[in-house]
């Protein structure tokens, strides 16, 4: 190459990183990036929701990430063989993904910062509960644990976020907790609703108008069959929701 030629080779621009390729400069380190927890976080949601249907199960594909994240399958394979690399997931032939225990204890970990802005963005700063989850995940992304502990504190050091979902212990653990599907619970029974699943702002706001929300008592009165729609008695109304947003509600 001769000398102009090497001078304009010197100024041409460096290719920016792609941020979900695991050979970018934040995945060399081997540290565990802020990306990295928000899909272990992901991984670890849909792998409690598959235990709903299935408790012995909480397997997960990766095409159930991509959705969740609303990325590319090759974004996605390439995070997820970053993880198992670094110990945090394991694969299973014809099963699919799920985490280790130290994947899991960072899962847990994010989803306690998360969980704790949720709670601040409701009860101090008086967000809707079907406003504060991407408010959350992008807050969270980089917030000191200093930052996260005052806010718990101004919400009132909360148990659960706004959607009834335990927020786990600052070393990655949580209690179990014992509650089940609306769609498994018995009729003619008063129950609590202890959870609600989805996080669809359009879903949230009905749920919320249906008064179906966390720590309200409800009656199962009659479960069609085939899937078919369920009655409720929630104080001296009654309600008719469908099966599938039954399957959205958690109850003690």
């Amino acid at each position: 190459m001769n000398t102009a030629g090497k001078a304009v080779a010197s100024k041409r621009t460096p290719r920016p990183a792609d941020p979900l390729d695991p050979s970018a400069d934040e995945l060399e380190s081997g540290d565990l990036t802020a990306k990295m927890r928000d899909y272990l976080a992901d991984i670890y949601r849909l792998g409690d929701r598959a235990r709903d249907i299935s408790p012995d199960n909480d397997f997960i594909g990766t095409s159930a990430i991509a959705e969740i994240k609303d990325v590319s399958p090759p974004a996605v394979n390439r995070m997820v063989t970053r993880l198992r690399e670094l110990g945090f997931l394991t694969h299973e032939p014809y099963k699919g993904i799920r985490l280790t225990a130290d994947g899991e204890r960072e899962a847990l970990k994010q989803l306690r910062t998360q969980r704790i802005v949720e709670c601040f963005l409701v009860s101090v700063m008086g967000f809707g509960w079907h406003d504060v989850k991407p408010e959350a995940d992008r807050m969270a992304h980089a917030l000191p644990e200093v930052i996260t502990e005052r806010m718990a504190e101004m919400a009132g050091r909360p148990k659960f976020c706004p959607h009834g979902e335990p927020i786990p212990e600052r070393d990655g653990t949580l209690l179990p907790f014992h509650d089940h599907l609306l769609i498994h619970a018995p009729l003619n029974t008063m129950l609590t609703i202890s959870r609600v699943r989805t996080r669809e702002r359009d879903r949230l706001e009905y749920i919320a108008a249906l008064g179906l929300i966390p720590g309200a008592q409800i009656e199962i009165l009659h479960m069609a069959p085939f899937s078919g729609p369920i009655q409720l008695k929630s104080g001296k109304e009654f309600r008719i929701i469908g099966h599938n947003l039954g399957e959205m509600i958690k109850v003690l």
